[in-house]
């Protein structure tokens, strides 16, 4: 994949810094370890944090910041990373879908970034611009049905919208068929280390859950 950061975002959030990782994956309905792994870090986070103190966490803080200089509200559309946390604070399960987008779920409460999940062999071309939602633009959420995505940062390929931090596109999800995996980790704080850590971190999951030797994964700004 080819990965091109739009004007619109440069110019509201210039320290961006972003992972795309690529990997030949097996997926399966269901995996008891991960969820093991799901269930500690929410009892980790329901010892540590509240739902204030979760809006502090870099990545989810420098996410809301965007959103408002896009000009949306993000406590109406929450960022993936801090809507899946909170789902835990109060106690309430994280849906279980299949084990990658499980996860791509995990990866994202663990370090606070939204991160897009995708069916590769879904796309239209080999390129993704991210750039900033218009109005009436036409975007089918996974699971909501058609959403106002105007003035949230969005990924486009040829034929239009793929990824938002709040909802990924129905036309590019993973299902249980799903063999060419691609995932963009959105470091809206700038903070490389922690996009590379992150990234990183998926491919061990890949590697333990999903029969992948882990892919590959490259920067962009």
């Amino acid at each position: 994949m080819k990965i091109i950061v739009s004007n619109e975002i440069e110019s509201v959030c210039p320290d961006f810094v972003g992972a795309c990782l690529e990997a030949k994956v097996v997926n399966s309905k269901y995996c008891q370890p991960l969820w093991d792994e799901i269930h500690a870090l929410g009892e980790k986070f329901k010892a540590t944090l509240t739902t204030e103190s979760l809006k502090e966490i870099s990545g989810i803080a420098a996410t809301r910041r965007v959103y408002r200089a896009c000009g949306k509200d993000p406590s109406r559309y929450r960022p993936a990373a801090e809507a899946l946390i909170r789902r835990m604070l109060k106690d309430k399960e994280l849906y279980q879908i299949d084990t990658l987008v499980d996860l791509v779920n995990l990866a994202s409460i663990a370090y606070g970034y939204s991160i897009g999940g995708f069916d590769a062999d879904k796309f239209e071309g080999d390129t993704l611009t991210l750039g900033i939602g218009k109005a009436g633009e036409p975007y089918e959420g996974i699971g909501r049905g058609m959403i106002n995505i105007e003035g949230l940062p969005v990924y486009r390929d040829r034929k239009g919208g793929v990824g938002t931090p709040t909802s990924d596109n129905e036309r590019t999800k993973m299902t249980i068929d799903t063999t060419h995996f691609v995932v963009l980790i959105n470091g809206y704080d700038g903070n490389e280390e922690q996009v590379r850590a992150n990234a990183e971190y998926i491919q061990t999951l890949i590697r333990k859950y999903c029969q992948s030797d882990g892919g590959s994964y490259f920067i962009y700004r």
